[in-house]
């Protein structure tokens, strides 16, 4: 769902900036008055875990399309939802300044689309629906349609900006006719992977979910996992990832017969060496972006 800035006017891509930035802001101050110096960490490798998993599409079979993991409910799962918006918005400013992955008038779209959805919308749901202590197959389920909703939020966000700008011919009713099913389709992988994630870390180290009185031996050990991975998506895992265009791309051609509009590309992902080197670098670079945010965060506000 990452938007090019040829599908926004300036209005829209300004007005989506502005109320993304005042996100941010809100979501600084919840966290400042946390203090809650156990998160910090996990929230730069999580950033670099998304930015790496965000590479890697999937092929929806039967359709010539791909989706990636948003990522947004499970950063909001195990990190609380302000958490999880600044850290999506971490990964997607790394993208849109490194890399030229969406661009920069998009970008407060980008944040709010995948970031405000899953977290404000669909953990609550999440967390409503599976419980204090869910079991596996009820917090399956809950991933599952709280994901799914996120990205249906999230697709029709998209063609309200889209079609709100006025620069593109794509009308509403066919565009969300193809937005709303193939974003389904990776909901339904996403709510699939979300509660795998989650199973994996309630099972290894289950007081992570809560942070209170979590050894730090225990946190070190899946942090050092989420890491691990992260390095092993972005280094190799990338060179597999499907081809096909993703659901917005797919829905575009779908409409118009041709492809969605593209920023400038970097051509870092042009070989199995340049897309190495973009997964650690960015990752790294979202890594560090991340904890720096928090640490920065961390410190009480005075009296």
């Amino acid at each position: 769902m990452h938007m090019a800035d040829a599908l926004l006017s300036p209005a829209v891509g300004g007005t989506m900036c502005i109320v993304t930035a005042a996100t941010v802001a809100w979501c600084s101050r919840r966290l400042r008055k946390e203090a809650d110096d156990r998160r910090v960490p996990l929230m730069g490798v999580l950033g670099a875990f998304l930015f790496a998993a965000q590479m890697i599409n999937f092929s929806i079979p039967g359709t010539g399309s791909s989706g990636h993991l948003g990522g947004g409910l499970l950063l909001a799962i195990l990190l609380g939802p302000h958490a999880a918006f600044l850290v999506m918005a971490s990964v997607l400013i790394v993208q849109a300044l490194f890399f030229a992955d969406g661009g920069l008038l998009a970008l407060g779209c980008n944040i709010f689309n995948l970031g405000f959805f899953p977290a404000f919308i669909g953990y609550p749901l999440y967390r409503h629906l599976a419980g204090e202590v869910p079991g596996s197959a009820r917090a399956t389920v809950a991933a599952m349609l709280a994901a799914i909703l996120s990205l249906q939020l999230g697709a029709l966000a998209v063609v309200l900006e889209t079609v709100a700008s006025g620069i593109s011919a794509l009308p509403f009713d066919t565009f969300v006719l193809f937005m709303l099913p193939i974003h389904l389709a990776i909901g339904i992988v996403e709510g699939a992977v979300t509660a795998a994630v989650v199973s994996f870390v309630r099972a290894a180290r289950p007081g992570i979910l809560s942070t209170a009185g979590q050894p730090r031996s225990h946190r070190a050990g899946i942090l050092g996992v989420f890491l691990a991975v992260a390095l092993a998506l972005g280094g190799v895992g990338a060179w597999f990832a499907s081809t096909d265009p993703d659901g917005l791309e797919w829905s575009i051609a779908r409409v118009t017969g041709a492809p969605e509009p593209e920023a400038p590309q970097t051509g870092v992902h042009g070989d199995r060496v340049g897309t190495s080197l973009a997964g650690v670098v960015g990752g790294s670079i979202t890594l560090v972006l991340a904890l720096l945010l928090g640490y920065a965060l961390k410190r009480k506000p005075r009296d």
